[in-house]
């Protein structure tokens, strides 16, 4: 890539090269800097005169599965308990062309808003479907994919709040995880596809499968990943059942450190949030889902103050209703200078959260940044359009973030191309579309 309005690297020293360009071999970057620096000849040139390049976005927490059901009535105005009540009749539903389908469709969305790395939180499995499907999509698709086999084990009969007919057997649970992590997980740098062991929440699995599901995870060297403090609600139902507030829980339990990541935590307490610091726990900041669901603002800037590795997430196409993260960036921004003014984050620091951030909550140190040695994950932006006029002039980086989330012109993930002048490459999307279309009007049918 050649010539770029900016390349935007966010490297240890945080370089932004006007004019800049990026040399790749293979799948990885070999140069960043001036054109005239960089080796003089190359297989293929891209002409990035119009372009911002930065890092491929990090989506760390998403929910593909839930692109079938955006927008669905009878969930559009509830909380949280509310809307999981909704929705867990249909999604015992989905079969594994629908699993397939939808995964599709959110993966393309992914692309298509600069993600170049997702972690998918799938932990609904009807008879059928299985993480394979996902796996299989996300590499025909070219996505690098950290592959989280949740799981729900408590129903209501035991307390829990899933319908018993969702739930799974714990002693299944873990010989499918293990199944997983041994035909999957690729802890090698530049990895496309690591295994995660994600049990869904403190209000559907038990605490023995959350001990059990650490040490499994922790003997195979994988990582671990659940939801945590999202709503009020969440707090008051460990405080009865457990005694323990979800992160105090989380603690009981073996659940925090380098090798942990949490989805949300808007709720954490000032202690808790030191604690976390210290065992570099992970977050992932979901802030349109927060606000979708009324769940609150997540306490970003102490997080990061603590030393907590912060990330951003789209989560479920149900509760979002997106699969866009630079929107997500931009959302991020807004939502705590709603809270704490408008120096609570700034443009870079959001798109940070994105790339270095969220490389950082998966426990990559080969993605998130432009640099060489690192994996060659890029995305070019498009600076000359009606939306970025009059800001774009002045500060392209900030534009991105600051206009109307756009759209990937250009993406490259492990050295291939997958997205060229906007267009996502082999891929239909319109009978992608359809086929979507056609499985979430048959869910909802037949629900």
């Amino acid at each position: 890539m050649r010539d770029a309005v900016l390349v935007a690297t966010f490297d240890d020293d945080g370089r932004e090269i006007r004019g800049g360009s990026v040399f790749i071999e293979d799948n990885a970057i070999v140069a960043v800097g001036p054109a005239a620096e960089l080796p003089p000849h190359a297989d293929r040139v891209i002409d990035a005169r119009n372009l911002v390049l930065l890092p491929g976005l990090v989506n760390t927490h998403h929910h593909f599965t839930q692109t079938l059901t955006r927008a669905v009535p009878g969930a559009q105005d509830a909380g949280l308990f509310d809307w999981l009540v909704t929705l867990y009749p249909i999604w015992a539903r989905i079969d594994a062309h629908a699993m397939r389908i939808s995964s599709a469709l959110a993966i393309a969305e992914l692309l298509l808003s600069g993600c170049t790395t997702a972690s998918d939180h799938t932990y609904l499995w009807p008879a059928g479907t299985s993480l394979d499907d996902q796996i299989a999509v996300a590499e025909r698709l070219g996505l690098r994919f950290h592959a989280a086999r949740g799981s729900m084990s408590i129903g209501q009969s035991r307390g829990g709040l899933p319908p018993d007919s969702v739930v799974e057997d714990e002693g299944a649970i873990l010989r499918d995880s293990l199944r997983l992590i041994e035909a999957y997980h690729d802890p090698s740098r530049f990895a496309m596809t690591r295994i995660v062991l994600a049990p869904c929440s403190p209000f559907s699995v038990s605490t023995d499968l959350m001990r059990e599901s650490a040490a499994l995870a922790r003997r195979y060297g994988v990582h671990l990943h659940t939801h945590l403090g999202e709503t009020l609600d969440e707090e008051r139902f460990c405080l009865e059942r457990y005694g323990r507030r979800p992160v105090e829980l989380a603690e009981d339990l073996g659940w925090t450190g380098p090798d942990v990541w949490h989805a949300h935590m808007v709720h954490p307490a000032p202690d808790e949030i030191a604690h976390l610091g210290r065992t570099r726990t992970g977050a992932a900041h979901c802030p349109s889902s927060n606000m979708r669901l009324g769940s609150g603002i997540a306490p970003i800037g102490a997080m990061l103050h603590a030393g907590m590795r912060v990330g951003l997430g789209v989560d479920g196409s149900a509760s979002n209703d997106s699969s866009h993260l630079l929107a997500e960036v931009r959302a991020a921004m807004l939502l705590q200078r709603v809270a704490h003014g408008p120096g609570a984050l700034s443009a870079r620091a959001a798109l940070r959260l994105a790339t270095r951030g969220g490389a950082e909550v998966l426990g990559r140190d080969d993605i998130g940044a432009l640099a060489p040695g690192m994996a060659a994950d890029l995305i070019g932006v498009r600076v000359d359009t009606p939306g970025m006029a009059g800001a774009a002039v002045h500060d392209p980086l900030a534009a991105i973030v600051f206009t109307t989330p756009p759209a990937a012109d250009l993406s490259i993930v492990n050295g291939r191309v997958l997205i060229e002048r906007g267009e996502l490459l082999g891929v239909d999307l319109a009978q992608l579309v359809a086929e979507h279309n056609a499985c979430a009007r048959a869910l909802l049918t037949s629900a």
